[in-house]
């Protein structure tokens, strides 16, 4: 249903664009949509939210300037560019499909998750 892609290894500084390719059979373009991460020993978090048109978005604080979150549904993909890289954003990160049209930042407002795709980030 969500299949995350785009992670790897990069050095502190860099720049990465995970994808999420959202299938239009079990998840409708109409519903908002997240990205989450699990960091190694820690619980997950939010990342950033954006709304079923893209109209609107949300961000964790310690993201903020640094990600941007985007959707395409013509492609039914959704995107998270993240540039300037720190160490503390290693984590696998997960994309979600909400349960509503709007942004969410609670993980129970999730429907719908990928199986996660690992980002490294070397100092």
């Amino acid at each position: 249903q969500l299949q995350a892609s785009g992670g790897g290894l990069v050095q502190a500084g860099g720049s990465l664009r995970l994808s999420c390719a959202v299938s239009p059979r079990s998840v409708s373009s109409n519903n908002g949509m997240g990205w989450f991460r699990r960091a190694p020993g820690k619980e997950r978090e939010f990342v950033s939210s954006v709304s079923w048109n893209g109209g609107s978005t949300i961000y964790a604080d310690s993201v903020k300037g640094r990600f941007t979150i985007s959707r395409d549904n013509t492609k039914n993909m959704l995107y998270l560019q993240m540039n300037n890289l720190r160490p503390d954003d290693t984590a696998v990160y997960y994309c979600a499909s909400a349960r509503s049209a709007s942004v969410s930042a609670t993980d129970y407002q999730y429907r719908y998750w990928g199986q996660g795709t690992q980002v490294t980030v070397s100092s």
